[in-house]
């Protein structure tokens, strides 16, 4: 086995732990949430999935803003709440994701041998807004992760990642019960 697919294993065993704290809506996840990406930099940089790779240096940043958002909570509350997206924030988001998307879809076709840009670089922009949305503690936060995961495994599938697929592929269904989780979590706040 190569170097590479021991680091794709340790970052896949990672991402699980990631997951299992995700959806406790542990804080811990924050710590899975550096350290998965710092190994991810290298899998995704020898795959050729640069908008991958990139986006993992802003989870690294998301990991420590999400980490400090959630050890300080808002408004004087000792720990953030779960809540819904605020319905008028929608529209926002989703411009945010189209512009993501073209402009790195751009770089991409421009500057990179990538042979996936859109799905590399849809993954990539619903992910910053999915991140964003989970360091707000935003319920709906899954449901773009479910997009985001499914997405994912097809192409890490292509890309020669079996380890990653299968792990997005984990992710996509635990998604589904994430969301309905969390979703009980704001009902009982």
């Amino acid at each position: 086995m190569q170097d590479m697919d021991w680091l794709e294993i340790t970052g896949t065993l990672v991402g699980v732990l990631y997951l299992w704290f995700e959806y406790k809506a542990s804080i811990w996840l924050w710590v899975a949430g550096i350290v998965m990406p710092a190994i991810s930099l290298l899998v995704y940089y020898r795959a050729g999935l640069y908008a991958d790779f990139g986006i993992n240096v802003y989870y690294l940043l998301a990991g420590v803003y999400g980490w400090l958002l959630w050890l300080r909570g808002v408004s004087g509350k000792k720990e953030l709440p779960v809540i819904h997206t605020p319905v008028n924030l929608v529209p926002l988001l989703l411009v945010v994701v189209v512009v993501l998307l073209g402009g790195i879809a751009w770089v991409l076709i421009s500057f990179t041998d990538s042979t996936v840009p859109w799905a590399d670089s849809l993954t990539t922009a619903l992910s910053i807004i999915a991140m964003w949305m989970l360091a707000h503690k935003q319920a709906e936060q899954w449901l773009v992760w479910i997009v985001v995961d499914a997405v994912s495994c097809g192409l890490y599938f292509y890309k020669g990642l079996p380890f990653y697929a299968v792990l997005y592929g984990l992710y996509t269904i635990i998604a589904f019960f994430g969301y309905f989780k969390w979703c009980r979590m704001i009902q009982k706040e």
